[in-house]
């Protein structure tokens, strides 16, 4: 690992008086009330000065500025357990929390990771990436606590997108039949179903979270329980004026106290709620309003946009321009898309939750009966996708590699077993950067390579990726096309829908002694590797099937093979030209280079291929090595 970056003090007290003095939230506890809006002002103005810098996520946690002053000034974390879900929000989090002057350090290689993580805070209590958790894992302490007969709050904070996954509602119909102290926290920016927040709104929440109303509420349950034809008749009294006042009747139907929506920029409001809840039995959910971007114009005007951002200028909210390449493997599929869509009626695109993220943006324009973003619902998607080619339609999911982690068990059991004709664009395949571990796709040719009827295809140009991705299309069944982040080696792309046999791999460079077999996007460093070697240099292309011939004539012509890959060692495509070498009883010797046995941390694309050693002189290295010159 390598130095940690020296800490900077940033937090100007001119600029921020009272940011300044909270170093954890104990400090934040010592603040009156009427002080806090004024910290919640210099939290969001350090936030964006800070994130200006460094790049990162910035319109989820303007949103949640108040939020975050709030529940650290109520509840005692971190003996209280607080849980975010995705992590997208955590920024304000983690000022208060200590970690304030390290802010400069976020995103970058031995600094702040963009999400919480155990490792880096006792604040940080679940470690999150990855979306619709909160709820289960804070379950998870609240019954601990309960066992241990520890007597401590445990919140979970999830947005309305997360809650709409299926296991957000497993956790929930499970937490509502347990008597636990667990809030959870519905952050809402977007939903529909909020009515207008204001001061009646505000006031509605308040007495329904009061001690008052409470202990009327109880206690009358508790009266009612001999009587039981009233009990029913009054409680059919209470939910039907609230389900006229609020939307909280299905939470209330899983058994849950439901409080709100109350605006979540308004600590007037938000304080004195979360006190009264923090004395109210049993599961407890508030409804909160925030906004995305929050305070700031640009982030308010376009909350997509400066979603998650690159550094840009706080005053005007322009981002620097992006480093100068080919195109993107990501518009490379969207155009192909598009392109295909026009030839085939029967295409069909499919997201989980990722229009811009994985290049659907266009088409969703174009072709709007034909797009279907099924939110934060990977199994979901993959399972419509198999409905769908069940009728002859052709569907194509457009997904990142560590979100197909989350439908295994459909890619297996709806799409391979089943043989159905899926394509599955596979985006962020490999080393993801400043995103780091938790999105990075590290090991989809391992869970995948195992499946019966998938074809596995790795580009490793742009112009290849489009081939590829036509290739697969024209297949009639299940295929995989896996590439990475970012941009290509600067290869045109064609505009024509061309194929590439299926199978087959080619030889890039002629040399001797050492030949590199490469899947994907390793093949632009092989080339490097190879001139410094007089080296062959095969683009693979498949990982599945391999092209078999290829692999039998560069044996024989080598004295050492090297697979290159970007995802783990462990059951990948140098396992599987492992595997096909053996069954013939091969005894040569074969180097297989790729992503260690370890989680590669947040950094630079660069920095994370030197940890792995898969840059030019990472793998020079291990070549010499293995043939015995140092």
């Amino acid at each position: 690992m390598a130095a940690r970056p020296p800490v900077v003090p940033h937090c100007d007290p001119a600029r921020y008086p009272l940011l300044s003095l909270i170093d954890t939230p104990a400090d934040l506890r010592l603040l009156g009330e009427a002080q806090l809006p004024q910290l919640a002002a210099e939290l969001r103005e350090f936030l964006i000065e800070m994130v200006s810098r460094t790049g990162g996520h910035l319109a989820a946690g303007l949103g949640v500025v108040e939020l975050s002053v709030a529940l650290h000034y109520v509840f005692n974390t971190p003996e209280d357990r607080l849980v975010w879900d995705v992590g997208h929000q955590a920024y304000p989090h983690k000022i208060l929390t200590g970690r304030r002057e390290r802010m400069a350090t976020l995103r970058q290689q031995g600094g702040l990771s963009g999400f919480p993580r155990r490792e880096e805070s006792p604040y940080d209590t679940f470690g999150v990436g990855h979306s619709s958790t909160s709820i289960s894992a804070a379950l998870g302490m609240a019954i601990a606590a309960r066992e241990r007969h520890i007597r401590r709050h445990v919140i979970a904070v999830i947005g309305d997108g997360a809650l709409g996954a299926g296991m957000a509602f497993e956790a929930l119909n499970h937490a509502g039949a347990l008597d636990v102290d667990l809030l959870v926290i519905l952050n809402d920016n977007d939903m529909s179903i909020s009515p207008p927040v204001g001061a009646v709104s505000g006031y509605l929440s308040r007495i329904l979270s009061s001690s008052f109303y409470t202990s009327v509420r109880e206690g009358g349950k508790s009266a009612l329980s001999r009587l039981p034809q009233l009990k029913e008749l009054v409680g059919r009294w209470e939910e039907h004026m609230k389900g006229m006042l609020m939307p909280g009747t299905l939470f209330e139907e899983m058994g849950f106290n439901y409080i709100g929506p109350i605006d979540g920029h308004d600590l007037s409001v938000l304080v004195p709620t979360l006190q009264n809840m923090l004395e109210m039995p049993g599961p407890r959910l508030l409804h909160v309003v925030t906004r995305k971007g929050k305070g700031y114009h640009p982030a308010e005007g376009q909350p997509i946009t400066y979603h998650g951002v690159s550094p840009f200028d706080p005053t005007t909210g322009k981002m620097q321009g992006k480093p100068q390449g080919g195109a993107s493997y990501t518009a490379v599929f969207g155009s192909w898309l598009c392109d295909a869509a026009e030839r085939d009626p029967r295409l069909m695109g499919i997201t989980p939750a990722m229009c811009e993220g994985s290049g659907l943006t266009e088409f969703s324009k174009r072709f709007p009966d034909r797009y279907f973003d099924v939110g934060i619902a990977e199994q979901h998607a993959l399972t419509l996708a198999a409905g769908m080619a069940c009728e002859g339609l052709k569907p194509v999911v457009a997904i990142y590699s560590t979100f197909l982690q989350r439908a295994y068990d459909q890619l297996i059991h709806d799409i391979c077993l089943q043989n159905l004709d899926v394509t599955l664009a596979v985006d962020r395949a490999g080393l993801v950067g400043a995103d780091g571990a938790t999105h990075a796709g590290s090991f989809d040719l391992s869970f995948c390579r195992p499946l019966p009827n998938l074809l596995i295809l790795a580009p490793a140009d742009e112009a290849e990726c489009r081939a590829l991705l036509q290739s697969a299309y024209e297949h009639p069944g299940p295929a995989l096309v896996r590439y990475p982040r970012g941009s290509g080696p600067g290869v045109a792309v064609p505009k024509t829908l061309t194929t590439l046999a299926i199978g087959r791999g080619e030889i890039r460079r002629q040399g001797k002694d050492v030949a590199l077999l490469a899947f994907g996007s390793p093949l632009a460093t092989a080339l490097g590797v190879a001139e410094a070697l007089d080296a062959t240099v095969a683009n693979m292309r498949f990982v599945k099937p391999l092209d078999g011939e290829l692999i039998e004539r560069l044996a024989q012509d080598h004295g050492l093979l090297v697979t290159l890959e970007e995802n783990v060692v462990a059951g990948g495509a140098g396992s599987a030209v492992a595997e096909f070498l053996f069954a013939r009883g091969w005894a040569g010797r074969l180097l297989q280079l790729g992503l260690p046995d370890r989680f590669i941390e947040h950094g630079t694309p660069q920095q994370q291929l030197e940890a792995a050693g898969l840059d030019r002189s990472g793998i020079l290295q291990a070549i010499r090595q293995a043939r015995g010159e140092g």
